[in-house]
C-alpha cells in the first residue's frame, strides 16, 4: 500500500437521472486544489441525456472521466457502486453521491487524513430548498457560518433547525483531532483504500431498493479489522435538497436489506459472495484516452 501522499485517487460519483445536479457536482470536482487522478460516474440506469452531458463535459475535464452505466432495473445502488469500484484504477477511492457539491479542498482533505488500516467517513451540509435552487441556477457554492442549510437535532431523525453551524466550518487542525472518533456510516461521503474494498468484495448486491447497503459494507469492513474514523471540519460537501425515496422507517428490521445487514453483523461476515468480483473482468484494461472518451458500459 503506498503512502497517502503518493497514492493515486479515484473519485466515484453515484448518479441516477439528475443531470443538472451531476453537472454542478462535476464543476466542483474540476476546481479541486488536489485533483483526483480520475472520476468514475457510477450510473444506476440514467437516460441518454446523462451520457450526452458527460460526453460534453469530458472534452475539457481536467482528469479522465469515465461513465460506468447499467440498465435501469430498479434501485441497484450496490451493484452500480461495485461496477465503479471494479473500473477504478486509484489506490484510494473517495465515494460521493451525485447531489454533493464539494468544497475546493475536499479531495486534499481526504488524502491528508488517509491512513492504512482505516476508512474515513465524512459528513454533509444539507442545503435548504432555496439554496439548492440558487446553486442549480448557477450560484457560487458557499461554505462557512452563513450557509443556508438545515442541521439535524441530536436524537431526532425527523426535525431540522438552523443551529450547529460549526458543521460548515473547515478547520484542518480540528479535523485531525476529530479523526480519532468513529463516526456514523453514510455512503454519500466516504474514503477507502481500494484493496480493502476488494478484500471484503465490495457491496452486497443482494441489497436492492433504498437503504442499508452502506451500513452492511461498514459492518464487514469493521469485521475485517479496519477502523472507521470520522471527518469533521474538513472534506466539506453541500447536499442538494430533493424529495427522498426512503421508506417511512428505514431502520425497520423487517425490510429485506436490514435482514441482510443484521445477518452480516450477527454472523461476523467479512466477505460478500455477491460482490465486486463478478465485474472485475469487464475492466481489465482502461480506455487509452479517458480524458476525451467517455464509455457507457452496458451490462
Amino acid at each position: 500500500m503506498p503512502k497517502p501522499s503518493e497514492a493515486s485517487v479515484s473519485l466515484m460519483v453515484s448518479t441516477y437521472n439528475w443531470k443538472a445536479a451531476l453537472a454542478l457536482v462535476l464543476r466542483s470536482v474540476a476546481t479541486q486544489s488536489r485533483l483526483p487522478d480520475e472520476v468514475i460516474v457510477a450510473d444506476d440506469g440514467s437516460q441518454e441525456d446523462t451520457a450526452a452531458l458527460l460526453r460534453d463535459i469530458a472534452q475539457d475535464f481536467p482528469v479522465p472521466l469515465r461513465h460506468v452505466w447499467q440498465p435501469d432495473e430498479g434501485f441497484r445502488l450496490a451493484r452500480s457502486r461495485n461496477r465503479g469500484i471494479a473500473a477504478a484504477r486509484g489506490d484510494y477511492l473517495i465515494q460521493i453521491d451525485g447531489d454533493m457539491v464539494l468544497h475546493r479542498h475536499f479531495v486534499a482533505d481526504h488524502m491528508r487524513l488517509a491512513r492504512p488500516g482505516r476508512f474515513f467517513q465524512g459528513t454533509r451540509i444539507r442545503t435548504t430548498e432555496a439554496e439548492t435552487a440558487r446553486l442549480l441556477a448557477g450560484g457560487k457554492p458557499r461554505f462557512g457560518w452563513f450557509v443556508d442549510a438545515y442541521y439535524r437535532v441530536e436524537g431526532d431523525r425527523s426535525t431540522y433547525h438552523f443551529g450547529r453551524r460549526h458543521h460548515t466550518m473547515r478547520i484542518p487542525l480540528l479535523a485531525r483531532l476529530k479523526a480519532r472518533a468513529s463516526g456514523h456510516p453514510m455512503g454519500c461521503n466516504v474514503g477507502f483504500w481500494r484493496e480493502d474494498l476488494l478484500r471484503v468484495n465490495g457491496y452486497d448486491e443482494r441489497m436492492q431498493g433504498y437503504g442499508s447497503e452502506d451500513l452492511e459494507l461498514d459492518v464487514r469492513l469493521l469485521n475485517a479489522g479496519l477502523r472507521r474514523s470520522q471527518i469533521k471540519f474538513a472534506a466539506l460537501t453541500l447536499h442538494l435538497e430533493h424529495r427522498s425515496v426512503a421508506p417511512p422507517d428505514p431502520s425497520d428490521p423487517a425490510l429485506p436489506n436490514n435482514r441482510l445487514l443484521f445477518a452480516s453483523r450477527d454472523e461476523k461476515r467479512v466477505r460478500s459472495e455477491y460482490g465486486v468480483d463478478t465485474h472485475l473482468h469487464e475492466f481489465v484494461e482502461a480506455p487509452a484516452d479517458l480524458r476525451t472518451v467517455v464509455k457507457a458500459l452496458h451490462r
